[in-house]
């Protein structure tokens, strides 16, 4: 976390931003690379919430995304289809993608998108929650669409699920974070109270809406629900107490990206939430999870550290065995995605470890276990797994998806899907069968969809 830009780092910013004419492109290039990687950290958004440093946060980004591309990876990326463009609809900047494929009979196969609309770069600001829908399996997106808008409050990391099976079978839960505006996650303090003692009493018209505000210093947690796919959306109840633990928990973080309902075992139909806690530097990864399609959670306990680094932004999947792999960026030790296996639905898990074929230059990445049936088999076997992220321990680019055909325990097969620019990113199963990577773009320009074709397994994977 950072609540100031340092000094070795504002050097660069003043080297990117201002020095238009006197210094080389590949010098001011270089300069807009170091700013915008310290920009991207966790955090970072605090140290650039000021409306002038955000600005440079904007400047930064719109360099470095118009620097020349790096010889070494020209090759071009396949077709994308726009979902957030900065600039259309009603916000600059869109960032943290989510996105789910219906399966309810009624709207089977329709796309709902989710990213938070921001007034600039900074993680902390007016952030609102924005949804667009696909009808024609990502061929196209509808209308820009802000579902949740709470003035003095910054809506964040938005992580979406639907319920296939028990109670409330059908409805889609979007859960995500709200941050007093002004106060990021090197800001927010342990507990539910708001600095001044008023309780959290859960009316969000009067709590997390801006009310005393500036005095309340929690990160909470809404959910919202959708029981018509998407059209239309409850208003957001918090349910902070049941997903954020009572002391050390000062700032919390669903995802972003996706949650999952469980398909097998002694936990058949619980639905789980990837979660990451602070402090900042001591982030824990864990699950929230709900047996009652959402109408209440429970807290899991965290996986272990592995004693060379933490775990933050999370993503989880079942295997063919009922168990839950959690698949977490990792800070403070190696360059490497980490994980853990739950056997008991999420309630705890193993210590964290290191997964050797999947670099992390610290940056979330998706994960899916698909449903072979789409593809072709006559069960929904959950052997095959894929991963997005980026193929390089130092560079959010080269943009990749790994295949898993053993759940996870080996990764492969790997397809470049963009060369350049690429940051969060997630998949999803299109009614195709192909996948539909989602990724923010060069610069934070945009969220786009690259259609991918899982290939067979001794085949050479394919892009469009």
């Amino acid at each position: 976390m950072h609540d100031r830009i340092p000094r070795v780092v504002h050097s660069h910013v003043e080297a990117c931003t201002h020095a238009r004419t006197h210094t080389r492109a590949a010098a001011r290039a270089a300069a807009c690379a170091i700013v915008a990687a310290f920009i991207a950290q966790p955090g970072a958004g605090s140290a650039v919430r000021a409306p002038a440093e955000a600005a440079v946060a904007v400047e930064v980004a719109r360099a470095a995304s118009s620097a020349p591309p790096s010889a070494a990876h020209d090759a071009s990326a396949p077709p994308s289809v726009d979902i957030f463009v900065g600039g259309e609809g009603r916000h600059p900047v869109y960032r943290i993608p989510a996105i789910t494929r219906i399966t309810a009979a009624a709207h089977r196969g329709r796309l709902l998108a989710f990213a938070e609309g921001r007034g600039n770069l900074a993680d902390n600001g007016t952030n609102d929650l924005v949804l667009r829908v696909s009808d024609d399996d990502g061929a196209t997106f509808g209308p820009y669409r802000t579902i949740c808008d709470l003035p003095g409050r910054s809506l964040n990391n938005p992580c979406v699920v639907e319920v296939a099976s028990g109670a409330h079978a059908g409805r889609v839960l979007l859960m995500f974070q709200s941050y007093p505006e002004g106060c990021g996650e090197g800001c927010v303090i342990a507990g539910y109270d708001a600095a001044d003692g008023g309780k959290a009493d859960g009316k969000v018209a009067d709590k997390v809406a801006g009310k005393d505000a500036s005095k309340d210093r929690i990160c909470r947690t809404l959910l919202m629900h959708s029981d018509d796919a998407g059209d239309t959306w409850s208003a957001p109840r918090e349910v902070t107490r049941e997903v954020k633990r009572a002391t050390r928990a000062t700032s919390v973080a669903t995802g972003p990206g996706i949650g999952i309902q469980l398909a097998r075992g002694a936990h058949k139909g619980r639905v789980l939430m990837p979660f990451n806690e602070g402090p900042p530097d001591q982030w824990r990864v864990y699950a929230a999870y709900s047996d009652d399609g959402g109408d209440s959670w429970k807290l899991g306990e965290p996986a272990a550290d592995d004693e060379k680094g933490v775990g933050n932004e999370v993503q989880m999947f079942e295997r063919a065995d009922g168990s839950v792999v959690l698949n977490a960026r990792q800070h403070l030790g190696p360059k490497l995605r980490t994980q853990a296996v739950s056997t008991d639905g999420g309630a705890t898990w193993s210590r964290l470890s290191d997964i050797a074929e999947l670099p992390d230059p610290q940056c979330m990445g998706g994960v899916l276990a698909l449903d072979a049936t789409i593809l072709g088999a006559s069960t929904p076997d959950a052997s095959i797994v894929v991963f997005t992220g980026c193929d390089s321990p130092s560079r959010r680019a080269l943009g990749t998806m790994w295949i898993s055909r053993d759940g996870g325990a080996t990764w492969p097969q790997k397809l470049l899907v963009e060369p350049e620019g690429f940051a969060y990113s997630l998949p999803v199963q299109l009614a195709s069968g192909e996948i539909g990577v989602v990724h923010e773009t060069a610069g934070y320009k945009s969220i786009v969809l690259r259609r991918v074709t899982v290939p067979a397994a001794a085949a050479s994977p394919a892009a469009r």
